[in-house]
């Protein structure tokens, strides 16, 4: 898959936080990479030669990292409307 095309999925997935170059996912959305770990309340950073998902908690923060050229899929997860 072309970086180009995981930049454009990981730009629906998530909105840009304000003064930085990372990208939050949005609310109610997760995103998987790879069919591994589910990220949810992530931070996303789209560098030029790697991807860095950041999970925090009250204690830690984690920093995963992915080489674009590495990334086979992205799997975005959304919570469907309540009718």
């Amino acid at each position: 898959m072309k970086k180009e095309t995981l930049e454009k999925i990981f730009e629906y997935a998530s909105m840009p936080v304000h003064g930085t170059l990372s990208r939050k996912l949005r609310k109610d959305i997760s995103c998987q990479i790879n069919e591994d770990k589910i990220y949810s309340n992530a931070v996303i950073f789209l560098g030029e030669e790697f991807v860095r998902i950041t999970e925090t908690t009250k204690e830690t923060a984690i920093n995963t990292y992915y080489d674009w050229e590495k990334i086979i899929s992205v799997r975005t997860i959304g919570k469907l409307p309540v009718e």
